[in-house]
Formats: structure tokens, C-alpha cells, sequence
């Protein structure tokens, strides 16, 4: 669970809502601290094949989760990737992409 705005949001549960939007393959969402030291919503997105990343879709992306959620759990921060970081049996590896979180915002 994250702390979001005082209040607890389920990471599953944003990506239950970004896994409806019809350019998403996969999704995975974990806590990032933003300049504040506050935990916010960051995503990880896999695009079906033959989509392509861009502004408007992240943008998209967000008012998505918007209107199927209340307005503070949507991700603050979408990054497109080609494929999520897995263990062998498939399951997503997360603490890799905190890590790489924390490596992005080190730069």
C-alpha cells in the first residue's frame, strides 16, 4: 500500500484501471518519493505491439485512471518500457523498478 495524499492506494488497484486502456499490454506501479519527500504513483507501462509512447498517451493514460478512480491515485509519472523486469516463473519484479526509479531521479 501507498500513502498517497493521506490517504492508502493499492498500486493493484491503479493498475487494474491502466490494464482497461486499450494500448496497455502490461502495467506495474510503484511508490516513488517526489521532490517533497512525498510517496506518489509511478507506472510502468508495456504498449501493445504497434503503439508507440508519446506525450498525449501518457497524458491519456492519466485521465484514464482519473475517471475510473478518485483523482489522487493516478500515476504522477508514466514510463514506457519494452518489457517489465520478471522472475522466471513470470512474476514482475518490482524492487527492480524502484531501483530503477531511484536511479532515474540520481541523474
Amino acid at each position: 500500500m501507498l500513502k498517497v495524499s493521506g490517504q492508502y492506494v493499492s498500486p493493484f488497484e491503479i493498475e487494474a484501471s491502466l490494464a482497461t486502456h486499450p494500448e496497455v499490454l502490461e502495467v506495474a506501479v510503484v511508490g516513488v518519493e517526489d521532490e517533497n519527500q512525498l510517496t506518489k504513483p509511478k507506472a510502468y507501462v508495456v504498449l501493445k505491439e504497434g503503439r508507440k509512447a508519446s506525450a498525449e498517451l501518457e497524458e491519456a493514460l492519466k485521465q484514464h485512471v482519473k475517471s475510473m478512480l478518485s483523482p489522487h491515485k493516478y500515476p504522477r509519472w508514466i514510463k514506457f518500457l519494452d518489457e517489465l523486469p520478471k522472475t522466471a516463473t513470470g512474476k514482475i519484479q518490482r524492487f527492480k523498478l524502484r531501483e530503477l526509479s531511484r536511479a532515474e531521479s540520481s541523474r
